[in-house]
């Protein structure tokens, strides 16, 4: 029986996961998740509100430091690197949840009403940081279109990262932030037609 709150909540990921991996997500109960984990299903409803949200445990920390990072961000900073500087101090919260990162990614991918609770997050994080930057006086399409285009070019840095841990996440970050800069310089070559 798990000691501390903290213990039977890490349980009840892992139960949940190796289910919804088992049996798939539509399959498994929360009963069945308690029961997996030794707690009551009491216990678990004191921690996750229904099973979908255990799959999405720490994004309420990570919004909250990433939304804090960029507010206190120096003062001077282009929109871009605001964000890639809060982007690197969200690393240990990332690699606290690392252990459910790719196989949490699997059951989301195969479950479609996963897909959309996953895509709602997103929106709602991208709106954080939008507001985040216009709180940093930067004007409000060019605050939702830095957000929009930091949090897809940090999805692709974590994506990365969780297929390659070794360099650590600030060097995927800095390689997709460096990718995004050479995708916008005025310089970079057009890419070649087909069939041309």
């Amino acid at each position: 029986m798990p000691r501390s709150g903290a213990e039977a909540r890490g349980r009840l990921q892992q139960a949940a996961l190796e289910l919804y991996r088992e049996r798939g997500f539509d399959r498994t109960t929360t009963a069945e998740i308690a029961a997996r984990a030794g707690v009551n299903e009491r216990t678990f409803f004191r921690h996750f509100p229904d099973k979908r949200e255990v799959l999405f445990d720490g994004e309420a920390d990570l919004r909250a430091a990433l939304v804090r990072a960029v507010a206190e961000a120096p003062a001077g900073l282009r929109p871009l690197e605001t964000l890639l500087r809060a982007f690197r101090e969200a690393e240990p919260i990332l690699e606290r949840n690392r252990p459910f990162a790719e196989p949490r990614l699997q059951v989301i991918a195969a479950t479609p009403a996963l897909r959309e609770r996953d895509l709602a997050k997103a929106a709602a994080l991208g709106e954080a940081l939008a507001e985040a930057l216009r709180q940093r006086g930067v004007p409000g399409r060019l605050a939702e279109l830095a957000a929009a285009t930091g949090w897809a070019v940090f999805h692709r840095a974590v994506q990365d990262w969780i297929d390659d841990p070794s360099p650590g996440l600030e060097a995927h970050l800095r390689r997709v932030f460096a990718d995004l800069r050479a995708l916008s310089a005025h310089d970079a070559p057009a890419p070649a037609r087909p069939g041309a």
